[in-house]
């Protein structure tokens, strides 16, 4: 679905990325996680080419990502959903509005037609009831859910999560990673999940890869990835006091 092919991102004079190869399958949920600065969003700005690689190839599909421009990549993108750190709601808009903002500016829907899919994006993700609101109205974890309706409100086949539990409290945290995983089964999307939230890439995702020094050192299924013994990811482990003896709560 998304394949890296030996992708070199230099930033700054030095490589964020070395000579990265990977792939994300179909209707999976792939978590990418390690220390700040190790180039997690930088990798999830290659799939949706808001960045270019220095070298190698970003395939979605049968698209070359990292070549394609203009009408041929607007199409391309078309295909994916975001879902910023902040959100990144409009402050002057309500909550429906922004979530409708997608539609009106790149659709020919009706404004019925928009008014029923706002409604089922807001039902999607429990906000039936605050779509009038402005985003200085409702708490964090609303805005992140209603970032996500957003994301997902041209039905796309990809999205993109970057941070998606960051700045919430731990109930709130899991509210969201427990709301990715079941749209990701209900859509059939398929999606790349950014993340600090270990704990959280434990219980969502199928596969977790860790990053650092600009590669992956560990690209495994949840359960493989506690119990490995590769030093950077025991270490990164240990650092939010998860155990091989944890192994049984995900």
């Amino acid at each position: 679905m998304i394949r890296f092919d030996h992708v070199t991102k230099q930033l700054g004079g030095r490589n964020v990325l070395d000579d990265l190869s990977f792939e994300v399958k179909k209707g999976e949920i792939f978590a990418i996680v390690g220390p700040s600065g190790t180039g997690k969003s930088v990798t999830l700005k290659h799939m949706v080419r808001l960045l270019t690689p220095t070298s190698g190839e970003v395939w979605v599909g049968d698209v070359e990502m990292s070549a394609v421009n203009g009408g041929e990549l607007a199409r391309a993108r078309e295909r994916f959903g975001y879902l910023f750190q902040g959100g990144a709601l409009l402050g002057w808009m309500t909550v429906e509005e922004n979530i409708a903002l997608p539609l009106r500016e790149r659709t020919r829907l009706t404004e019925a037609e928009i008014e029923e899919r706002v409604m089922q994006a807001l039902s999607a993700v429990g906000l039936e009831r605050d779509g009038g609101k402005y985003p200085s109205e409702i708490s964090g974890g609303m805005q992140k859910r209603a970032g996500l309706a957003r994301a997902i409100i041209r039905e796309p086949e990809i999205v993109l999560y970057d941070e998606p539990t960051s700045g919430l409290d731990p109930v709130t945290a899991r509210t969201i990673d427990q709301l990715v995983r079941r749209l990701n089964e209900e859509l059939g999307i398929t999606s790349v999940v950014v993340t600090h939230d270990l704990q959280g890439a434990l219980l969502i995702a199928d596969r977790i890869a860790m990053l650092t020094g600009g590669r992956f050192v560990e690209v495994s299924p949840p359960k493989t990835f506690v119990a490995t013994d590769q030093p950077d990811v025991r270490s990164f482990l240990d650092a939010q006091f998860i155990s091989k003896k944890g192994l049984e709560g995900f």
